[in-house]
């Protein structure tokens, strides 16, 4: 399996980061790797000081596809999550800097933590959906996805253009405004909605 990520895809965080606002999704890919095992910490790595969170809305990908049309997108996902794309902000901004790939700071272990997955049946509106990140219990980010540049369904025919999509695949669809730091001891909770989808340690 693979996770795909899409960057800049909330005006907001685009601007907070000053950041301009993309014609078309942002990609980025992370290994497999990047996920945390079930019910574990995230351990803080020791290559970086100013590891941040951005909470993301993840979508697992049901069905094999490729050239896949907006109209028929929505028949490839069932499942909807909340994750966290970590990243070592230093490294990206020293890698930005010399105009180098940012996988060291976006694709490194464990950088990839998601939730339980929910139904996509249980919400009215994938376009108009709330979803939030509380960080030893104060709301750090909250976000709707009817403020995405490129929906869910665009995202998934813009990607099935590139790289062929298979069962269980993850897309991250990118993190509104908000994003900072982590510390050591920190306690991460994410919500969809008011369904708390998962919570994570900082070690």
């Amino acid at each position: 399996m693979k996770i795909i990520c899409i960057g800049r895809n909330y005006a907001d965080h685009a601007a907070e980061l000053n950041n301009p606002v993309p014609k078309e999704p942002v990609v980025f890919l992370k290994p497999e790797t990047a996920l945390i095992p079930k019910n574990q910490p995230f351990f803080y790595p020791d290559f970086s000081n100013d590891i941040h969170f951005e909470a993301e809305i993840v979508v697992k990908i049901n069905r094999l596809g490729k050239n896949i049309a907006t109209q028929f997108a929505h028949k490839y996902y069932e499942e909807i999550s909340l994750g966290i794309d970590f990243t070592a902000r230093d490294i990206q901004q020293r890698l930005k800097e010399k105009g180098l790939p940012w996988e060291k700071a976006k694709a490194f272990d464990h950088s990839a933590p998601t939730g339980k997955f929910i139904p996509k049946s249980k919400l009215k509106n994938l376009n108009d959906f709330n979803f939030s990140l509380l960080i030893d219990g104060e709301t750090k980010q909250k976000g709707n996805t009817k403020n995405m540049l490129f929906s869910i369904d665009a995202i998934i025919a813009e990607v099935s253009k590139y790289f062929t999509l298979k069962i269980g695949d993850l897309i991250f669809t990118g993190t509104p405004a908000g994003v900072g730091p982590i510390a050591i001891g920190n306690h991460l909770e994410g919500f969809i909605e008011e369904e708390k989808v998962f919570n994570l340690k900082i070690r």
